[in-house]
C-alpha cells in the first residue's frame, strides 16, 4: 500500500522574509567586524615597544634607543654590555621570527616548526656542518667578543621572556604553533657561517662539471668548461671512473643563488666636489620581507659605528665610524674542493687513502620533525670533510663526494667586526682584516685622512695539484691543499694613480697574479659600467653615486642585440616576431620599466639557454650550472665569429638557435601580456615583491605582502642589479642595502633598507622603504645629535 506524508511548510510574509534577511547579514557583518577586530589586536599587540620605558632585567645602566624617521635604532649605552645587550635586544623586538628562522635553517632544525617538507634541506645542512664549525669556532674568539656575543644573547632572551610573558611574540609564531627557545652565543656564529655558506665558493660547479664529464663526449662536456682543467687527463678518468649519479645525489640540495655578489666602490678625493673620498657599497642577495640587513647605530664611551648587520649578529659588518667607512662584494674565490673518495666495500664508514683504509668521522644526528617521530640521521666525515652526496639517498656505490671548504674550519669574523667599528685609519683597519677568513670579500676602504684602499682578504686555498674545476682523487694525498695564499700577499691596492677602485665580482687580479682565485667571475658588464661612469666626470658628488647605484644601462644588451639581429633572418619569422623585433629600433639599452625591449632582450637570452640546455640536461642538474650566463655569452660571440660549437651545431646552428628561441621568447612575453609587442612593458612582470616566508601559503600573502609588487628597473646585469624568478619575473634578488657616505662629514650617510627595518606587518616600518629601494631614493642617517629631534624614544632600565 502506497503512504503518502504531506509536509507542511510555513509561508512568511515577504516583510517577515526581508527581516530575517536583514537579521542574517547584520549576524554576518557583526562576526565578521568581531573577527577583523580580533585579528587586529593578534597583530598590534605584538608591535614593539619603541616609546616609554621598559625595566630589563641584566642592564648594569640606563640606555636610551632613539628610532628615527625610517626607523633605524640608535642605541646610546654607558658601558659595552649594555650597548650589545640592548642591541641583542632592540633587534629582538623588530626580527625575532626572521633570526628564529635563520639560526634553525643554518642548523639543519627547520624540520622541528615547518615539518617534513623541511627534512631534505635539515639533513643538507646537518651534514654541511655550520653548527658544527661554529662550535669549533667559539674556542678562538677573545674574551672581548665572547662578552660581546654572551651580552647579545642575553638581551635577546630578555626580550624572549618578556614577550612569551605577556603573550606579545609576532603573529608568525601563532600561526606556526610554536614559540622561539632561548638564544645562545653559537646561534650568532652559526647565522655568520651560514652568510659564509651563502657566498661561499662554487662545490656546484664541480659537481656540474662531474656530471658533464660522465654523461657526454669529452668534447662537448669541455665546451662548457671556463677552461681545460689542470691536470686534465688524470682527473677527467678519475671522474669517468666515478659510480656517484649527480642528478640523484643533489636533488635536494640547497644552492646559493647565482648571482649572490655586489658592487662597491671609492673615490679619491682628487676627483670629488667635496674633496674627499666617496665610498658607496650595494651588497646583493635574496630579496624578502623582512631584509636580509638590519640598519642600527651604536654608540658607548668607545665606539661610534653606524650601518647594518645580519639579525641575530652583535656589531656592524658594513658601515662606517668618526674616521673611516668600508663596504664589500663577494671575491667567491674556489675555496670549496669536492673530493672523490673510494669507500671499503667492506666496511662503508672506511675510505682509501695513500694505500690504506682510514674510518671516517660518524655523527649521530636526530632530527625532530613537526606532527611526526624523529628521525635518527648519520654524518660521516673523511679527512677531507663530510660525504654530502648521500644526505639524500644512501645507495652501496663504491664512491662517494666530500667537501673541503674554508668555512668549516674555526674562524673568527666576528673578532674582525668588533675590531672594524674601533678601527680609525687604514692601517688598524687592515690589521682588523685578518681576523675576517671566510667568506672571503673585496673590502673597500675610504678615511677622513684621504686613503682609498681596496683588499681581497679572507682564506684561499693553495693546491698541490688541480684547479677546483672538477672533484679530485680523494685516496691520495696529491690533490691535497698547502695551505692559504700569505696574508701580506693577498690583492691589495692604496691611493691608485687612477683616483678609484670598484669591484663588481669581476676578475680582481692580472694574468700577473701567482695564485690562483677563481675560475668563474660574474659577466664583466656591472664592472665595466662602474669604471666607465667614474671616468667620464672629473669630478663627482653624492648624487653621481646614488645615480650609479640605481643605473640600469644594459651593456650585455649593447654588445648582444646587433648580433642576435644579425644572425636572425627576418623573412622566416611570424608577424608577431616581427613586431616584436622593431621594439629594439631606437633602444637606448636600459632597462627601464616602460619599455617592451628589455623584457624581448632578457626573455630571449633566457631561451637561448633553454634551448641548448633544458632538454639534454637534468633540471636537477641544471640548477647546479654556475656561470651559465658567461658560458651562453661566450657560445653565441664564437658562433657569431664562425666558431660554432658542438651545443649549437647540434640544435641545428646559430641561426635556427636564435629563431627558434626567439619565438619561444616571444609567446613567453604574449602569455604575460598580450600578444601586442609595442605594448609590453618590462616593469609590469619584472617587478618586485619582497615576499615573506609564510606568504607562499594562500591566503597569507594577503597579510603579510600587502604592498604588492612595484615595477623595478635593471635586471641581472646592470649596476642597478635586479634578478628575477624567471618562471613569475617576480625581482627576488638585488641590493637590499645601498649606502653612499661622502668622508667629507663621515657622521652622515645616505641609505636605504628594502622594504624596511622592521619585521612586523603593522609596523609603520615594515614595507615603507619598497617604493624608495625601486625609485632609486634613499634617507639620511646620522651619528651626531640630529636623529634626536624627531625620533620615538625607548629607555632600557635596569630592573
Amino acid at each position: 500500500m502506497e503512504v503518502v506524508i504531506k509536509k507542511k511548510f510555513r509561508i512568511w510574509p515577504k516583510k517577515r522574509r526581508w527581516q530575517v534577511t536583514i537579521s542574517v547579514a547584520l549576524t554576518i557583518l557583526l562576526l565578521a567586524i568581531v573577527a577583523v577586530g580580533y585579528l587586529s589586536w593578534l597583530l598590534n599587540k605584538s608591535v614593539p615597544q619603541t616609546e616609554g620605558t621598559i625595566e630589563v632585567n641584566g642592564l648594569i645602566e640606563v640606555v636610551s634607543v632613539y628610532r628615527d624617521e625610517a626607523g633605524i635604532p640608535h642605541i646610546e649605552a654607558e658601558n659595552q654590555h649594555d650597548l650589545f645587550f640592548a642591541q641583542g635586544y632592540v633587534t629582538a623586538q623588530d626580527r625575532i621570527f626572521q633570526m628564529d628562522l635563520s639560526r634553525r635553517q643554518a642548523s639543519g632544525m627547520l624540520s622541528e616548526v615547518v615539518g617534513k617538507q623541511a627534512l631534505d634541506r635539515d639533513k643538507f645542512f646537518r651534514t654541511l656542518g655550520l653548527r658544527r664549525a661554529a662550535e669549533k669556532s667559539l674556542d678562538y674568539y677573545s674574551e672581548e667578543a665572547r662578552k660581546a656575543l654572551a651580552s647579545y644573547a642575553e638581551g635577546v632572551n630578555q626580550y624572549i621572556k618578556q614577550a612569551k610573558a605577556a603573550n606579545t611574540l609576532p603573529i608568525e609564531f601563532t600561526i606556526m604553533g610554536y614559540e622561539p627557545e632561548e638564544w645562545t652565543d653559537l646561534d650568532s656564529i652559526t647565522i655568520g657561517k651560514y652568510m659564509a655558506f651563502d657566498l661561499g665558493g662554487h662545490w656546484e660547479g664541480q659537481a656540474f662539471r662531474h656530471h658533464l664529464i660522465q654523461n657526454f663526449p669529452e668534447d662537448k662536456a669541455l665546451e662548457l668548461f671556463p677552461s681545460y682543467p689542470e691536470d686534465g687527463p688524470s682527473i677527467i678518468q678519475a671522474v669517468k671512473d666515478s659510480t656517484i649519479d649527480i642528478g640523484e645525489s643533489f636533488a635536494g640540495a640547497v644552492i646559493p643563488h647565482e648571482f649572490n655578489g655586489s658592487n662597491n666602490w671609492v673615490v679619491s678625493g682628487e676627483k670629488t666636489e667635496s674633496g674627499f673620498p666617496l665610498l658607496a657599497d650595494d651588497p646583493h642577495l635574496g630579496l624578502a620581507t623582512p631584509s636580509i640587513w638590519y640598519e642600527t647605530h651604536l654608540q658607548s664611551p668607545e665606539i661610534n659605528v653606524s650601518g647594518v648587520i645580519f639579525a641575530g649578529i652583535p656589531g656592524i659588518i658594513l658601515g662606517r665610524n668618526e674616521t673611516i667607512s668600508w663596504g664589500v662584494t663577494n671575491v667567491g674565490p674556489d675555496v670549496q674542493d669536492l673530493y672523490i673518495e673510494k669507500r671499503n666495500p667492506d666496511n662503508k664508514h672506511e675510505f682509501l687513502y695513500n694505500d690504506k683504509w682510514e674510518r671516517a668521522e660518524i655523527i649521530e644526528e636526530k632530527i625532530f620533525i613537526k606532527d611526526e617521530e624523529a628521525q635518527d640521521y648519520e654524518v660521516v666525515v673523511t679527512r677531507h670533510g663530510p660525504i654530502m652526496s648521500e644526505f639524500a639517498h644512501y645507495e652501496d656505490t663504491n664512491t662517494a663526494l666530500a667537501m673541503k671548504w674554508t668555512a668549516l674550519e674555526p674562524s673568527t669574523e666576528l673578532e674582525a667586526v668588533l675590531k672594524f667599528s674601533k678601527a680609525t685609519n687604514w692601517e688598524e683597519f687592515k690589521e682588523a682584516l685578518t681576523f675576517f677568513h671566510t667568506p672571503a670579500q673585496n673590502f673597500v676602504f675610504a678615511s677622513t685622512d684621504g686613503t682609498i684602499a681596496y683588499r681581497a682578504n679572507g682564506l684561499i686555498p693553495i693546491r698541490k695539484k688541480g684547479d677546483s674545476l672538477l672533484p679530485v682523487p680523494g685516496w691520495t694525498d696529491e690533490y691535497e691543499w698547502e695551505g692559504y695564499i700569505p696574508w701580506d700577499e693577498l690583492p691589495t691596492v692604496v691611493n691608485p694613480t687612477e683616483g678609484y677602485i670598484a669591484t663588481a665580482n669581476y676578475k680582481v687580479m692580472g694574468e700577473e697574479y701567482p695564485y690562483h682565485i677563481s675560475n668563474i667571475w660574474a659577466q664583466p658588464y656591472r664592472q665595466q659600467r662602474i669604471q666607465d661612469v667614474l671616468e667620464s666626470k672629473e669630478k663627482l658628488n653624492v648624487d653621481d653615486m646614488m645615480q650609479l647605484q640605481f643605473d640600469h644601462y644594459n651593456l650585455q644588451a649593447e654588445e648582444f642585440v646587433p648580433i642576435l639581429l644579425k644572425n636572425t633572418d627576418i623573412s622566416n619569422l611570424r608577424e608577431i616576431d616581427r613586431e616584436a623585433l622593431e621594439t629594439f629600433k631606437n633602444w637606448d639599452f636600459t632597462d627601464s620599466t616602460d619599455l617592451a625591449a628589455p623584457l624581448l632582450f632578457h626573455f630571449w637570452m633566457e631561451e637561448i639557454a633553454n634551448l641548448l640546455f633544458n632538454n639534454d640536461i637534468s633540471e636537477d642538474v641544471l640548477k647546479l650550472f654556475e656561470g651559465k650566463g658567461n658560458v651562453v655569452d661566450q657560445l653565441i660571440r664564437e658562433a657569431h665569429q664562425g666558431k660554432e660549437g658542438i651545443w649549437i651545431t647540434e640544435k641545428g646552428g646559430l641561426q635556427n638557435v636564435l629563431q627558434e628561441s626567439l619565438t619561444n621568447a616571444v609567446d613567453r612575453a604574449s602569455n604575460f601580456q598580450g600578444e601586442k609587442p609595442a605594448n609590453w612593458k618590462w616593469g609590469e612582470v619584472h617587478a618586485a615583491e619582497f615576499s615573506h616566508p609564510l606568504s607562499a601559503v594562500n591566503p597569507l600573502h594577503l597579510l603579510f605582502n600587502r604592498k604588492g609588487a612595484l615595477p623595478m628597473r635593471g635586471s641581472r646585469v646592470t649596476v642597478g642589479a635586479a634578478g628575477w624568478n624567471s618562471e613569475t619575473g617576480k625581482v627576488n634578488h638585488g641590493a637590499a642595502w645601498r649606502t653612499v657616505v661622502d668622508m667629507k662629514n663621515p657622521l652622515e650617510s645616505y641609505n636605504v633598507v628594502g622594504p624596511g627595518q622592521s619585521g612586523h606587518v603593522m609596523s609603520p616600518w615594515y614595507h615603507d622603504q619598497m617604493d624608495d629601494w625601486t625609485e632609486g631614493r634613499y634617507h639620511q642617517t646620522f651619528m651626531g645629535d640630529e636623529y634626536r629631534e624627531e625620533a620615538k624614544t625607548l629607555v632600557l632600565q635596569p630592573k
